[in-house]
Parts: structure tokens; sequence; C-alpha cells
């Protein structure tokens, strides 16, 4: 059995180490259960200087090393294997998650390091891909379905599609003890909502994997049936992200047990479900699937005692507070109020934008009144909305800016939008691929290294306005201050018609 070192990078820089990686502890855990040796080096949680991350790739005789995540932390990624193949030269490389997925050619092209990418789903496909290591296979890695990788030659292929697992229940725990808990536990404290605040032993899992709505701005991983490993013109196999979806999710058993485990075992105060959109679990099943979690969650003694006694949350509250996600067409009153029953604390809303215009453009399968009603709707019972918003859409222009700030005084909003942002995976990403290397002198990794979390300027895909007006603009719309977004159109305007 192989010796492997499983890396979660630094996903951003500027924030403090807030959330246990799932997917990877969930992978530690796969992989431990195989029998191999598994030692997890959290460079998100540590922060480790350059001398520390060699000095761990010098501390074993590392067969495997994985590393993975999103790609706004692809360029940590790339600095991170550079030095794995500098100091383990016969270790095979591996890489995985949404920084190669969408793009695995490009991505392996630009990291030369890596051996072979994990293309989507990798719950199957490591334990696969080990076993033909460990078979003394060499680099022959044809039959091992959803990964590219570089042949005896160094050219790359990419192998047939992996099938996603549908039962999603048959997966261990996430091996957290394998993580430097103690570190994201200091950090538990989630500027959320009020329970969220007073968090002192966070964690984090997911219900389900994927999302029914097709929204045009979000990046897709492989991860709700989306994902197609196809011919192309040339004969080769390539990655098409397609609308198919297929949005599978644990049984509200395993949800329970799991979430009495993460109290149990490691103390969990407040969990956040991290799925794209947990309250469209009701809508799945047709209410069944909410139903039953609400009644073993009670049966679990995990309702929270403020929640179960009606009276106002205090620092000595006992129970499980948590907070999720919800799309706005599902927040419906009387399942608000019994979230909020359950203990549920906040709700991220993807509201993205009050103009009606704008959610028809992306996509968003919403409406401003639906937006509207959905704030209102958690908030009546004590549910915290977080209201996302976005700006710097294709169509986005004076009069859609305009309204968004109608709303948020009217509804009393405080925030401070995102960038749209076309990352790869996205519906975006291909239709404005060409504006995109346009603005980077044609070169998509510089394009890569520049992606953040979207409260930064990267590639523009507004029609109307330039990334210095975004900027500008977002800061006024901000403060609440019209009269100078209502000056920079008036002279937008005048001076458009006067180059014609």
């Amino acid at each position: 059995m192989a010796k492997i070192l499983l890396v979660n990078p630094v996903i951003r820089q500027t924030d403090k180490p807030r959330h246990v990686p799932f997917g990877l502890a969930q992978l530690a855990a796969i992989i431990s259960k195989a029998g191999h040796q598994v030692q997890v080096f959290d460079c998100g949680a540590w922060r480790p200087s350059e001398e520390q991350i060699r000095s761990v790739l010098r501390a074993d005789q590392w067969e495997v090393i994985g590393i993975g995540g999103l790609v706004t932390s692809y360029g940590y990624i790339k600095n991170f294997l550079a030095m794995a193949r500098e100091e383990c030269p016969k270790s095979l490389l591996i890489l995985g998650g949404g920084v190669l997925t969408p793009i695995p050619r490009d991505v392996m092209s630009f990291i030369p390091q890596v051996d072979v990418g994990v293309i989507g789903e990798g719950y199957r496909t490591l334990p696969e891909l080990l076993d033909a290591f460990d078979s003394g296979q060499g680099k022959d890695y044809s039959m091992v379905k959803g990964i590219i990788w570089r042949n005896s030659q160094g050219e790359l292929e990419i192998n047939n599609g992996r099938e996603l697992l549908e039962d999603l229940d048959s997966l261990p725990f996430p091996a957290w003890e394998m993580f430097p808990l103690d570190i994201y536990f200091a950090n538990s404290s989630l500027l959320l909502s009020e329970e969220s605040m007073g968090a002192k032993r966070r964690l984090e899992f997911c219900c389900s994997y994927g999302c029914p709505y097709k929204c045009k701005y979000c990046f897709h991983l492989g991860l709700s049936g989306e994902l197609s490993i196809e011919s192309s013109e040339t004969g080769r196999l390539e990655v098409n992200i397609t609308k198919k979806r297929n949005v599978r999710y644990h049984s509200p058993q395993y949800v329970v047990k799991l979430a009495r485990y993460a109290r149990d075992k490691f103390g969990a105060d407040f969990i956040s479900f991290l799925d794209e959109n947990f309250v469209a679990l009701d809508k799945f099943s047709n209410g069944k699937w909410m139903a039953e979690f609400e009644d073993l969650w009670l049966k679990a003694g995990l309702q929270p005692e403020c929640c179960r006694n009606g009276h106002e949350h205090t620092d000595s509250c006992t129970g499980m507070h948590w907070g999720t996600t919800c799309h706005a067409s599902l927040a419906q009153p009387q399942l608000m109020q019994r979230l909020k029953n359950l203990g549920c604390s906040h709700l991220d809303f993807g509201f993205e934008s009050f103009s009606d215009k704008i959610l028809k453009e992306a996509g968003k399968s919403a409406t401003k009144k639906m937006n509207i009603d959905a704030l209102k709707a958690s908030m009546r019972v004590g549910i915290r909305a977080i209201p996302n918003q976005i700006m710097g859409f294709p169509g986005e222009d004076f009069d859609s800016i305009l309204e968004n700030l109608e709303v948020w005084q009217h509804l009393g909003i405080k925030a401070y939008p995102f960038l749209a942002t076309p990352y790869p995976g996205s519906e975006w990403y291909t239709t404005y691929k060409n504006l995109i290397l346009e603005q980077y002198n044609g070169d998509l990794e510089a394009f890569l290294l520049d992606l953040g979390d979207a409260t930064t300027l990267t590639a523009v895909i507004s029609h109307n306005f330039n990334g210095v007006e975004l900027l500008g603009l977002r800061e006024l719309l901000a403060l609440g201050d019209r009269r100078k977004i209502e000056q920079h159109r008036a002279i937008k305007e005048r001076t458009q018609h006067c180059s014609k």
C-alpha cells in the first residue's frame, strides 16, 4: 500500500483558516480505510513558509502526493507542485478538484510536474488510481476512468468519464481527526448571525452535490452530472460541460448521524451545511426529505434549547445551531418557520441582483419579487438572510445598478457586491473566452493566476462598463450615493453622444 501525502492548499491568503476541507477529509477517510498510509499536510490551516514546506516534503519517502482545490488556489498549487517535484522526484504527483476539472489539458500543460489529474468526482477514481499505482503498472493508467495523465511519451491522454457515485451514504464520515481542528475552531466565529458569531467549534459538511438551476456565472466541477468526456473533432477525448443535472443527496439518517458524530466526538456546536442549495432538498423529494430530517433531528436531541423553549438565544444555549443555502423561490414562510425551529440561524441567498433584466440574463430562475419575498420570509421568523449580490454582469447598466440601490435602501440592506467573474467551468467562461484572453494578452495562465474570490477585479465581461468604472460604481453603490452614480451616468451619456 502506498505512503500518501494529501495536501490542502491555502485558499484565501488574506483570510484566516475557517473551513475544514470536507471533500479532502472524506478522501483521506476513503484511502485510509483502503489500507494506505495517509498523512495530511494542511497548508490552509498552518500557512507554512517555503522552508517548512520543503522540510515536510523531505520528511518521508512519499510515494504519492495529492493536492487539489478550487481554481482560485491555482497559483499556490502550482508553486507547491514545483517544490514537490524538486524534493520528491520519484513521487507520483496527483492534482484534482475544480482547479483542473473544467480545463484539464490547459492546467496539465501549465503545470508539467503533475503526473495524473483527477477529473470531476474522486471518490472512486482516487482509490482505483492508487490500486493501479500499487500494481506496478508503471506509468500506464489507461484503464482508470475519469483522469488525464501523461503517457510514456509525455503526451496527455484523457480517459473515458467516471460515473457518479449514486449511493452517497456509502461514503465514510470525513477524517476530521487528521486535520488541525484547534486552528479551525479558533476561527469558528462567522459574522453571519448571532449564533454563528458565538460558535466555538464549528464544522462543515455537505448533504447534497449539485444544483438544479443553470446560472450562467456558476462554475461546474462535474458533481451534478453535467460533465461529459466525448470525442472532439480532432478525435481526442475532451471535457464538455452540458446542461444535464443529476443532483444527489445523502439520506436524512446519514446527515443526522454525521451531526451527532461531529457533536459527540469533536464537540461541534455549529454546523455550516455547504450545499449549493440545501433547501432544494425539500423540493427534490416533494417534502419527504425535510420532514424526515426534521423528525430525526428532534429525536436526536440536536434542536437548540432556545428554539425548543421559544426564548432568546444565549451563550449558554445547548443544541446545534446551523446555517446553510437557499434559492429565493424556495423560501416559503411555513418552511422558513420549520427551519428556524430546528436551529437554522442564517440562510445564504444568491440573490445576485434585484433587477429582473439581469436575473433573466444570468439564468437565475428567480425574480426581483421572489428575492424580496424570500428575504422577508426568513427575517420574519428570525433567520438572518445573507443577500449575496453581484455586479458587472454583461447587460449591467445604470438602470439595473440604481434598481439595486432602491431595493437596498427600501429593505435596509448593506452589501458590498462581488464582481461578475467568468470562472473556468461556467457558461460565461466559454462565451467570453476570447474577451478574457484579450484582456490578458492571450495568456490564459495569467488569468488563472489572477483569479480570487470575486472581490477583486479580473476579466471584465460587462458590455457597458470597463473595470475602472465597475470599481468606482461598486464603491458608490455600497455607500448608497445615488447622486454621484447619476452624475457619472450623465457624463457617460454626454461623452457617448459627442462621439457619434
